[in-house]
């Protein structure tokens, strides 16, 4: 009985482990023909698998850089990413042209518990009228801030950058060129939010009831 391997059969089982050619085939590859052909890589599973390694938020254009494919085919490659996402424990987080892979909100209390991340600190009611300000008004610099606040906000933008939830985003071009704040990543993930838009609409609220320093919100210090 022969037990040799020929070249062929060789080079198919090598073709069988091999992950869809970015440079070649990949712009043409669908959520079909990964279907079709088990040794094909959909542009969707590309861009999840980038998605998964990256350390930090990536534009669409990075993303279709790296795949050489254009930011259209990438969108359409999230949308149905999102799909996917629906009933399972990951989501996309989106803040203009930036994405990141995160863990479904809902899923956070038991991620936590995994993590030991359950050492709270916490939020006061300034900070988070601050923050609220910044949020629905960015981008917005300190005077504007103190304007509608109507008291100094040099701590509590300074508690705000600390954990993350805001961030300098540029220079007012106004007298001075004070600095312009934004929020982060880190406020989607804090509200559970996936985007901006997913921020409840902004109601008015009569003057002066904004005071007070008693409410708190916790805020993960791990």
């Amino acid at each position: 009985m022969d037990y040799s391997t020929s070249d062929d059969s060789a080079k198919d089982n090598e073709e069988q482990l091999t992950v869809i050619d970015s440079s070649s085939a990949l712009p043409e590859a669908t959520a079909a023909d990964a279907t079709s052909s088990p040794h094909i890589l959909s542009l969707e599973g590309a861009v999840e698998a980038l998605l998964f390694v990256a350390d930090s938020p990536v534009s669409v254009g990075r993303l279709a850089e790296a795949l050489q494919v254009t930011s259209g085919q990438v969108e359409r490659a999230l949308d149905d990413l999102e799909a996917t996402y629906a009933e399972r424990g990951l989501r996309l987080q989106r803040a203009g042209s930036r994405v990141q892979l995160i863990t479904a909100p809902q899923v956070a209390p038991a991620i936590e518990r995994f993590l030991g991340l359950e050492v709270r600190t916490y939020l006061s009611r300034a900070a988070l009228e601050t923050l609220a300000i910044i949020a629905y008004r960015q981008p917005i610099t300190r005077p504007e801030i103190e304007t509608i606040r109507g008291v100094g906000s040099d701590s509590v933008l300074r508690t705000l950058l600390r954990f993350g939830l805001i961030d300098e985003v540029g220079r007012a071009p106004t007298v001075g060129h004070p600095i312009l704040y934004g929020t982060t990543f880190e406020f989607l993930q804090h509200f559970g939010l996936r985007s901006l838009e997913e921020m409840p609409p902004l109601e008015e609220t009569p003057t002066g009831e904004a005071g007070g320093a008693d409410t708190q919100d916790t805020w993960d210090d791990g």
